[in-house]
């Protein structure tokens, strides 16, 4: 049964599947000395697709609640928002594009919802992604059709990136319903990308995809697995194409995609990236827009050296 207790103390909340097992229950007090921040860190726990009723449970105890200043989500960015669009005041452009919402904050008396993603996925993609990268003719797979894929597919699409893009972009999911909402939560981003989306039920599925990828292809583990269910969008079996990148963007968790993709980093010349800075740079954004104030470049480099110790 879930829970709800009313804040004694100024609370910032994690909305997740297993928040207890995340770094950031011991990393945000830390954060939060270095940051001058008066509050403390609560997480919540749902199943994930849990019932439309829990989803607006939280959020009307979040919004009525006076000292619960607002919360971070993952893994229910996207039923999350389904199921409580209207009790938001106000959803910024990304979250109405995308459908999602990643971060919950007041600001003068506003319910606010945000989807931080294409940026804080944007960022994390600028540093392992070489400029020029894509000149090469490679295409990016996103494994997943949730939230990040989506947000992933937003930061590719945008008009400021000119032709530093790939050609083509495929999500694939293990339900077809997830790939429909996909497409009609992306359109209008063809203009300069060619979308597909495939349903791929099986790991299997995902390695023959991976396997006709050409060369110079990113390859990004978008699907939970891994973190939020054990287990890996690919089968051992399966073969990248040479010179690629391989993005686990989980930091935690069994981690078997990653380990697959670290079986052939010298064979195939590979480079294979961790979630760490997607961690650091998703909960720094929403921070910021939580206690209203600005992260700079100094202080972000301290935030992580102090979570990664």
């Amino acid at each position: 049964m879930l829970e709800l207790i009313a804040a004694r103390e100024p609370v910032f909340y994690f909305i997740g599947v297993t928040t207890g097992q995340s770094s950031i229950m011991k990393v945000f007090p830390k954060w939060a000395q270095i940051l001058g921040l008066e509050a403390v860190i609560r997480g919540i726990d749902l199943p994930i697709h849990a019932p439309d009723e829990d989803y607006r449970k939280v959020i009307n105890f979040l919004k009525n609640d006076p000292l619960s200043l607002g919360a971070l989500v993952t893994t229910h960015k996207l039923d999350l928002f389904k199921a409580c669009r209207e009790m938001f005041d106000y959803a910024d452009p990304y979250a109405e594009k995308l459908a999602e919402v990643s971060s919950i904050s007041k600001k003068d008396g506003v319910f606010c919802a945000h989807a931080k993603d294409p940026v804080s996925s944007g960022m994390a993609l600028e540093d392992f992604v070489p400029r020029g990268f894509w000149d090469n003719g490679g295409e990016v797979l996103l494994l997943g059709a949730g939230g990040s894929s989506l947000a992933m597919s937003l930061y590719f699409s945008r008009e400021e990136a000119g032709n530093d893009r790939p050609k083509r972009i495929t999500l694939s999911n293990c339900t077809e319903s997830r790939l429909v909402s996909a497409k009609a939560a992306l359109s209008g981003c063809e203009k300069h990308i060619e979308f597909r989306y495939v349903h791929s039920p099986s790991p299997a599925d995902n390695d023959r995809l991976i396997s006709a990828l050409p060369p110079y292809s990113l390859v990004v583990n978008a699907t939970g697995l891994g973190k939020d269910c054990p287990g890996s969008p690919t089968t051992d079996a399966v073969l990248y194409s040479e010179n690629s990148l391989v993005w686990e963007i989980n930091y935690r968790g069994d981690m078997i995609f990653m380990k697959q993709a670290l079986a052939q980093k010298e064979a195939k010349n590979l480079h294979v990236e961790d979630g760490w800075n997607y961690f650091i740079y998703g909960w720094t954004q929403v921070i910021q827009e939580v206690f209203h104030i600005t992260i700079n470049t100094k202080q972000l480099e301290e935030l992580s050296r102090i979570a990664r110790a």
